[in-house]
């Protein structure tokens, strides 16, 4: 199938940005939503888009401004929605976990709640976590059972229960995908790739929570994208399809390569921190589904996507260095 009308909430994140790049690429018409207003340029890809014409913007929280994001979504009708909106800070959930419970759950049911009477909707792709799980040292399949161990975890656990309800007793046309961790050009400056990258660059001390023994695989934005246009247009609903490349890394290898790239010594940069509350030791997912049912593969290796990110990082040093580097929490 192919789609030509997209909606995309959260569509300022970093992968929602590089899905409305994608979208636009492709030649669809798309409208997003967030809460926040679209900000720098060096951060949303879909600005450079020979197609940015075709994009309109809705600035709008799912919390606060359900009757406007309804109204948009009714006159334009979109065929596809993808959410990527939500509070998608681990550690920093366990500080208040309500919001996070408000936003990922309550917000979200009521979004569906309103999108299941729709009938001009034909896809809702729920792009989730492999921390629904927990963590394993095993490879993780899609039937895999749930056991979330924070309340970010928590909550992306409950809302995906929750559109399989809503799959399984209105045949509401969710695919659900989980995805191994972002990285890319374009990325919040708060995550591990760019901050470390920054501040080997700046000549300041990376603090690096548990050693850095924590096993991840890492996705680039353009995969992330390819992946969830796949499941968009051959994926079934119903189904869940993990995306993950099948290298695998612990953190401390991913900041001795980003080292090895920019010319820093490991030991120069790093000083070692405790680690965080609740933090899972490894999420190595299966892609065997994804490959299989709908044709994708990673095409961009670690050491590519690490020095294509440096790259972008080096470009924009200078405005980089005005914008703060932490997260910044909003209720």
């Amino acid at each position: 199938m192919h789609f030509t009308r997209f909606a995309v909430i959260g569509s300022n994140s970093f992968a929602g940005s590089a899905f409305v790049n994608r979208a636009l690429n492709d030649g669809a018409q798309v409208i997003g939503f967030n809460r926040s207003e679209e900000g720098s340029d060096i951060f949303l890809p879909y600005k450079h888009s020979v197609n940015k014409e075709s994009y309109t913007f809705f600035q709008a929280d799912i919390n606060h401004d359900f009757a406007l994001i309804k109204d948009c979504l009714d006159e334009f009708k979109p065929e596809v929605v993808v959410d990527f909106a939500g509070q998608g800070m681990v550690a920093e959930s366990w500080e208040n976990p309500d919001q996070w419970y408000t936003t990922n759950i309550v917000a979200k049911v009521k979004l569906h709640d309103y999108l299941r009477k729709c009938i001009w909707l034909q896809r809702f792709i729920r792009i989730s976590t492999p921390e629904v799980y927990g963590s394993h040292d095993t490879k993780i399949a899609e039937s895999w059972q749930f056991n979330p161990t924070t309340p970010y975890a928590v909550s992306h656990a409950a809302v995906d229960m929750s559109l399989k309800a809503f799959h399984q007793n209105y045949g509401f046309p969710v695919v659900f995908t989980r995805f191994a961790n972002f990285y890319g050009q374009h990325q919040q400056l708060y995550r591990i790739i760019p901050r470390t990258i920054i501040y080997a660059l700046t000549g300041r001390k990376l603090y690096l929570h548990g050693g850095g023994t924590s096993i991840r695989a890492f996705i680039h934005a353009k995969d992330v994208a390819d992946g969830i246009m796949r499941a968009v247009n051959t994926g079934v609903a119903g189904e869940i399809y993990h995306f993950s490349p099948q290298d695998f890394y612990t953190i401390k290898e991913v900041v001795e390569i980003i080292c090895e790239q920019v010319g820093v010594p490991f030991c120069e940069l790093v000083e070692l921190a405790p680690d965080r509350a609740g933090k899972d030791k490894a999420y190595l997912m299966d892609a065997t589904r994804a490959k299989t049912e709908l044709g994708w593969n990673d095409s961009v290796s670690l050491t590519q996507g690490v020095n294509e990110t440096t790259k972008w990082i080096r470009d924009n040093l200078e405005e980089i260095n005005r914008l703060p580097l932490d997260y910044i929490h909003k209720p």
